[in-house]
């Protein structure tokens, strides 16, 4: 297949980062691609070619979220939250890139739903927005992790028994298999996707069910999340939507990943309100009195009322550091912390560290450069302390995605040198000190330092201001099993020869916990799993290592697909009918075959029509639809 006859959706890697590698093989054209829409796209607009093409599938039977959510009410019940849904989301995006989307509920109980793959800017226009009616609702954005990127797995999710519930999760279930077994044995529950967030959308519906009412209370909404805590191990942050009811938000007893809400007064009386994982979503909305849902907590509002309460007492309170380090815009503040504010701190106790080191080997740098963007707030601040020169050696091209998840290592490795120029002028003939959030996998550090010294460096020292990673995350940051950690069985030594580094700093656990524990001395503790390999909630023993890391392995990742002279088997549904590619003959260049994790039912998937009206299908116009039907 050549690129001419991809039609638009050659473009398309800023839009749904499906296409995340290219490039020629001298006799055709070979796509490497995360499973879901664009692999769909390219087979839907394939045509006669006089040369054969390969495509690769990225694919996992599982999906890991990192996520941002939102809910929004507003107290005029004419008024539209459509568009303030979609600002949140805009700020939002760097929690997730692969998918977002939106459900409004208007009169009567009415519930309007757009949602597709892609990037915020590029799923929503006015014309997707303006039949998104209605005075509340909830969005979501999820990165593109381990899991599938088909239309299946983008949220919000809805189930329509009992009372239309719309659900948006962030964060990961480590008792999947349990609440599966008993959703299909005991509650009688379709599950449609590999997600773990329909998984708890499911139990939250079926402990609402029991209750057996024509309608329900905010009593019953407090029980049913408490014994959902009961059930649900993991991490989550989730905002829901009851059709004609209210907004909803709860926090995992240990409180791991971030929510929190906040109010303003109404254009027309009245007092609105928005949930949202970080705070920057009020500060740029004009709400104020941002609270965090406290660890074990459910919020209940509605346009008369505002109930909380704590369903689950006792549990450790350990929010996720690694928030702090890499995940949260600077700008935001979770659980009473500035993440700016932090990661100054991370600068000023880094700081320390490297000038032990450097005294220990008696050695002296020239100038301080950060690998952008989360490190710079660090790097400035131990430039200062150190009395070191800071320069911006790197330039970011800022329309490729981040790197540490793209699967199999020569995408990632091709790609960092797309996502960063050196400027030989900082590096020539210099000692550079550089200054990172985390080192992974190794793979993009290897290759910044490399391009440190094809610019001219005499000697490269990598400063990282985490702890070694030497652990998997398992509430819901998709990070490599624990033989693809860097860190992991290796000393600082090693690394250091690994990535090309002369000299390997990290920042020490103790002074990463109280970089943030400072700005908050009511914080006792965090989840520092992924650098001590304590799991807070338990439940996550070797047997289960080892079902994540089959799962989350490069080679189960990647799976290609090639067969002769012809193209693959791909193929999708639109509305429950299955299409396949034609040549211009009308021949059909592949045989009809499902996509694991693709769309099978209403309303967890793609063909999203059923059930909530004026869904939005993609980018397909009808004439292209129809000719793929025919």
């Amino acid at each position: 297949m050549r690129r001419d006859e991809l039609g638009p959706y050659s473009s398309f890697t800023h839009f749904c980062l499906d296409v995340v590698e290219e490039y020629n093989t001298g006799s055709g054209e070979e796509i490497s691609m995360v499973e879901g829409v664009g692999a769909t796209f390219v087979a839907q607009r394939a045509r006669a070619s006089q040369n054969p093409v390969k495509i690769s599938l990225v694919y996992s039977p599982h999906s890991f979220n990192m996520c941002g959510v939102l809910g929004l009410l507003l107290h005029d019940p004419d008024a539209q939250a459509a568009t303030e849904i979609y600002d949140g989301l805009s700020l939002l995006q760097h929690r997730g890139q692969d998918a977002c989307g939106i459900v409004t509920c208007g009169a009567k109980g009415r519930l309007y739903q757009c949602k597709a793959n892609g990037m915020v800017r590029d799923v929503f226009d006015s014309k997707s927005l303006q039949p998104l009616v209605g005075s509340m609702g909830v969005g979501h954005v999820r990165y593109p992790t381990a899991g599938s990127s088909a239309h299946a797995e983008a949220q919000p999710f809805y189930v329509n028994s009992p009372y239309g519930i719309v659900f948006a999760h962030n964060g990961n279930l480590i008792n999947t298999d349990n609440l599966k077994q008993f959703l299909d044995a005991d509650a009688h529950r379709h599950i449609n996707t590999d997600s773990d967030s329909e998984l708890l959308l499911n139990i939250f519906a079926n402990n609402l069910q029991k209750t057996g009412k024509f309608r329900i209370n905010e009593e019953d909404i407090f029980t049913a999340i408490g014994d959902l805590m009961q059930d649900c191990k993991g991490a989550y942050a989730c905002v829901a939507m009851l059709a004609g009811f209210g907004i909803i938000a709860f926090r995992d007893p240990n409180g791991i990943r971030p929510v929190g809400f906040a109010k303003r007064r109404g254009a027309s009386g009245g007092t609105d309100y928005v949930c949202s994982s970080e705070s920057v979503v009020a500060d740029a909305s004009g709400f104020g009195s941002w609270e965090d849902v406290q660890a074990g907590e459910a919020i209940i509002i509605t346009r008369t009322s505002f109930s909380r309460r704590r369903l689950v007492a006792g549990a450790t309170f350990a929010p996720d550091i690694f928030e702090y380090v890499y995940f949260a815009r600077p700008d935001s503040v979770l659980d009473g912390v500035s993440v700016y504010r932090s990661r100054m701190a991370m600068g000023v106790n880094l700081a320390r560290e490297v000038d032990r080191v450097l005294r220990e080997k008696d050695m002296k740098v020239d100038v301080v450069i950060p690998v952008p963007d989360t490190s710079r707030v660090a790097a400035l601040e131990l430039a200062q302390i150190l009395n070191l020169p800071y320069r911006e050696g790197f330039v970011k091209n800022r329309y490729v995605g981040r790197t540490f998840i793209m699967p199999g290592q020569q995408m990632r490795k091709k790609n960092v040198r797309k996502k960063l120029n050196a400027m030989a002028l900082e590096f020539s003939d210099k000692v550079v000190l550089l200054v990172d959030d985390s080192i992974v996998r190794g793979t993009t550090s290897k290759e910044i330092i490399q391009m440190a010294k094809d610019a001219g460096a005499r000697k490269v020292i990598f400063a990282s201001c985490a702890p070694p990673i030497r652990y998997s995350n398992v509430y819901g940051i998709d990070m490599p099993s624990r033989t693809e950690l860097v860190a992991h069985g290796r000393t600082e030594e090693q690394i250091a020869e690994y990535i090309g580094a002369d000299v390997v700093i990290y920042q020490t656990l103790p002074d990463l916990i109280d970089s943030v524990q400072q700005l908050n001395t009511t914080l006792d503790g965090f989840d520092c799993s992924v650098f001590n390999g304590f799991y807070v909630t338990g439940h996550v023993d070797e047997t289960y290592f080892a079902h994540l890391e089959r799962l989350r392995s490069d080679n189960a990742k990647m799976k290609q697909l090639s067969n002769g002279s012809t193209a693959p088997p791909i193929t999708n549904r639109i509305n429950g009918f299955s299409h396949k590619a034609v040549n211009g003959n009308g021949v059909g260049l592949y045989e009809s075959i499902e996509l694991s994790n693709g769309c099978s039912g209403p309303m967890n998937g793609a063909d999203s029509t059923v059930g909530l009206h004026n869904s939005w299908e993609g980018s397909m116009t009808e004439r292209e639809r129809n000719q793929l039907l025919a």
